[in-house]
């Protein structure tokens, strides 16, 4: 990939797509520095549990399963994506449990799906090749990594961009050449970024327990997992529609209850709640891409995906800004593909 020295990326939003983004732009020779007016790991990338599981996800999530190609392709840049980051890959594996005959029928579309088989242990399932992160200290371990190639990441909010000038929320004037949508669900730059519309909110909240499992497999459950952490989580809800950060325990309590028919002796008392905020298109996958707006690249619409295919999504921003070929994943995931299907119709 050629370098462009000297060149000013704005980058909006300080999640997984943003910082990789971020990274894979300095990593390029881009100077970069991203925006963002939250403290980081607020969003709904530091809510998340971190799992990089493409296997997981095909199995359980519908949406996910005809994309398990691509998800399985965003797992094998992980290694490396993180090489010189202090961001560990955890492939501790799956361990699911229950009921026998949901059981046979796990392992039978597994099969079906072409996932990884599922083996009989123990009286439940188990499968390998899945891996983990902390989210929050990956995000810090990706502004670190960016801060070492020279960027920076500045607490203010982008207002306004053209090629040449970029308006922050502190009245400042950059001159950026190129800004980089980054900004999950948020809509607040839909002037600049019009595709935005597209996106469904997707509330999800979790639990984060004060004691539990540190290290192993990541728990399944009917609705349900347990996964082992610095701060285990037991999630998690999906709900379509909402954009809201309030707390319901109401609907997490099913969860924990779950989570102690799973392991009994799991101290779910004293749980903290989280909640973020992700973003979702019609078909399940992200828009990536030159926008409509001169100047302006789309990261955004990651769904449950969002740490998973970071390193993807960042390669191919990378990709689009230095005119270099953006690889066999470009047309999927286009960030105008719904606008050109609408104009198609006519």
């Amino acid at each position: 990939m050629r370098t462009v020295s000297g060149v000013h990326v704005a980058v909006a939003g300080a999640g997984a797509f943003g910082l990789a983004s971020a990274l894979a732009l300095a990593r390029a020779g881009f100077a970069v520095t991203v925006f963002d007016p939250a403290p980081l790991g607020q969003g709904a990338s530091g809510v998340a549990a971190g799992m990089l599981a493409p296997e997981a996800e095909a199995l359980f999530d519908a949406a996910s399963a005809p994309h398990l190609a691509l998800l399985r392709r965003g797992l094998s840049l992980w290694p490396g994506f993180v090489d010189g980051l202090d961001i560990p890959l955890l492939g501790d594996g799956l361990r699911i449990e229950g009921e026998t005959t949901w059981l046979v029928d796990l392992q039978q579309r597994a099969l079906a799906g072409g996932l990884c088989p599922p083996v009989w242990s123990n009286d439940g399932l188990t499968m390998t090749g899945d891996v983990r992160l902390e989210a929050r200290p990956a995000l810090a371990a990706l502004v670190a990594g960016l801060h070492d190639l020279g960027g920076q990441l500045q607490p203010h909010a982008v207002t306004a961009f053209e090629p040449g000038r970029l308006v922050l929320s502190d009245g400042s004037v950059r001159a950026v050449k190129h800004l980089v949508v980054a900004t999950g669900a948020a809509r607040t730059l839909g002037p600049l970024a019009p595709e935005l519309d597209h996106l469904t909110p997707i509330k999800g909240q979790i639990a984060r327990l004060v004691a539990g499992p540190a290290d192993g497999p990541v728990l399944r459950g009917q609705g349900v997992y347990v996964c082992p952490g610095a701060v285990p989580a037991v999630g998690a809800t999906m709900e379509s529609g909402r954009d809201d950060l309030d707390p319901d325990p109401g609907l997490l309590q099913p969860l924990l209850r779950a989570a102690q028919t799973l392991r009994p002796g799991l101290r779910t008392s004293g749980a903290r709640i989280e909640v973020g905020v992700r973003a979702a298109t019609p078909d399940g996958l992200p828009l990536v891409g030159p926008g409509a707006r001169p100047g302006v690249c789309l990261a955004v619409g990651a769904r449950r995906n969002g740490w998973l295919l970071a390193p993807l999504v960042a390669g191919l921003v990378a990709a689009y800004l230095t005119g270099n070929d953006p690889g066999p994943d470009a047309a999927r995931l286009d960030a105008r593909r719904f606008d050109r299907e609408s104009e198609a119709t006519f």
